[in-house]
């Protein structure tokens, strides 16, 4: 009980030491690294209809599961960005390891910085307030283009399709797609 109590205080002081910007700038800290587990990654894929005609980009990208995995099934081209340089260490790791490092690439960097334009599916795993901040740049991409989020929506933007997805021993996840309309 101890234990599952430190835990606890330890996640709630990651999650309350964040440093969030005012409105309009940007956030100092992103969201905790915390890894999708595969049924979800499966099912992110399966809704985004994930071809090796797609360039995927993984927004936030942590160990570099999402971008391999679709290299991996279909041989999609991707990328992935990641603030944190040891998770984007990891992720190159895990794209050699997998032998898909030349359809997936990682870097370190704000993922607002990034230019989105060539991505056919993006996809996040990002806490309300970031996906809120990228609304309106993914809003902007090309008809066609997929984004998808785990577990957070984009306030009233309406997805196209939600799918409840259940963790073998864990909770319920809530995978969101959004397919980009013509202007």
């Amino acid at each position: 009980m101890v234990k599952k109590g430190m835990s606890l205080l330890l996640i709630g002081l990651m999650v309350g030491s964040l440093a969030w910007a005012q409105p309009g700038e940007r956030y100092i800290l992103d969201v905790p690294y915390v890894p999708t587990p595969e049924v979800v990654v499966d099912a992110m894929l399966a809704m985004g209809q994930v071809t090796k005609d797609d360039i995927l980009y993984d927004l936030g990208s942590g160990d570099g599961r999402i971008p391999i995995a679709a290299a991996v099934r279909f041989g999609t081209k991707g990328l992935g960005v990641d603030l944190d340089p040891a998770r984007v260490r990891e992720a190159k790791e895990n794209a050699v390891k997998a032998r898909v490092e030349d359809h997936v690439r990682f870097f370190e960097g704000d993922l607002f910085d990034v230019d989105l334009t060539e991505a056919t599916v993006i996809t996040l795993y990002l806490f309300p307030e970031v996906n809120m901040e990228l609304r309106p740049r993914l809003m902007q991409l090309a008809p066609g283009t997929r984004v998808i989020s785990h577990n957070y929506d984009m306030g009233d933007w309406v997805p196209d399709q939600v799918k409840k997805v259940d963790v073998p021993g864990g909770r319920e996840h809530t995978v969101y797609l959004w397919k980009i309309s013509a202007k």
